[in-house]
């Protein structure tokens, strides 16, 4: 599985705590870990929250990445923005027990985190429980056993609701502020791990227009 990283501008200065502890999680259980930044706060390229949920509709959508880890200060932010883009189901996930239930019970494709309220001493030991609760063995089994089927069958029932609301990600694209999408791809290793792992080929192009623009 492809996970992105996003992190936005106000916690940039912990993106090396939520990326080391991302990947000591990730990586051995056989994921890749694709960070779209930010990498410090004196970046360049800034991502505020709103610029989280649209990158990751870009990278979902795409199939550039198969999972989006975000946040902001209370992770509230970052999972409004992330939802509001289509075929996007991010969950808050402020401890383990959080983690578990969302990827077993939700299953989506998208979290937001806290990383600012709640982040101490020892944080890094909470956000690794997190992602090992989310991505060791199999998610969507439900929780409890009993009740998988209609949690699944819920599970659909919201993808087709959300498929129904929501207009395609190209018409997104072409629709939002093009100086907000621009900003939103601008980081420096955007292009080396988007356009080789994008599937999407009509938001691939859109998306190389913008930066070109």
């Amino acid at each position: 599985m492809k996970i992105a990283l996003i992190i936005e501008n106000s916690q940039a200065a912990k993106s090396s705590i939520v990326h080391d502890a991302l990947k000591s999680v990730a990586e051995p259980l056989g994921h890749q870990v694709h960070h779209y930044g930010m990498y410090t706060a004196e970046d360049k390229a800034s991502l505020t929250y709103v610029m989280n949920g649209l990158l990751a509709g870009i990278l979902i959508n795409s199939k550039a990445a198969d999972f989006v880890v975000t946040g902001c200060g209370t992770g509230m932010g970052s999972m409004l923005a992330c939802n509001s883009m289509p075929g996007v189901f991010c969950g808050l996930i402020a401890d383990p027990t959080d983690a578990f239930l969302f990827g077993q019970i939700n299953d989506g494709n998208a979290i937001a985190m806290p990383y600012a309220k709640g982040f101490g001493w020892a944080a890094e030991l909470n956000l690794q429980d997190c992602y090992r609760k989310l991505f060791d063995g199999e998610r969507g089994l439900g929780y409890p056993k009993e009740r998988a089927q209609i949690m699944a069958k819920n599970r659909g029932i919201l993808k087709e609701l959300k498929a129904a609301s929501c207009k395609d990600m190209l018409t997104v694209l072409k629709s939002v502020d093009q100086d907000l999408l621009k900003a939103a791809v601008a980081g420096e290793r955007f292009e080396e791990l988007f356009f080789a792992n994008a599937q999407d080929t009509a938001i691939a192009d859109y998306i190389r227009r913008v930066r070109a623009s």
